[in-house]
């Protein structure tokens, strides 16, 4: 939800500064996808600086759920080899 927010912001952003004439303008009819894109280069780098936080405490949250499945693998097979 957050990187929405931040690529929208961008998105804002780009398009009020293509609209005043500070960034070019797009060639003929592809000013809003010239716009898209320009937003999404710039909001990537902020979205990976930003988040930083919120995506290591996923990654911990992700680790900790594949460390309980490969325990629960390595169980089922003990209890197989030993059946």
């Amino acid at each position: 939800m957050a990187r929405i927010a931040i690529f929208i912001g961008c998105l804002v952003v780009v398009a009020a500064l293509t609209r005043v004439g500070v960034v070019p303008r797009g060639l003929g009819a592809s000013n809003g996808i010239w716009v898209l894109l320009l937003a999404l280069i710039i909001s990537a780098p902020i979205s990976f600086v930003v988040l930083r936080k919120q995506r290591d405490e996923m990654s911990v949250k992700v680790s900790g759920r594949v460390d309980r499945a490969r325990a629960r693998l390595e169980a089922n097979r003990a209890s197989e080899d030993v059946e």
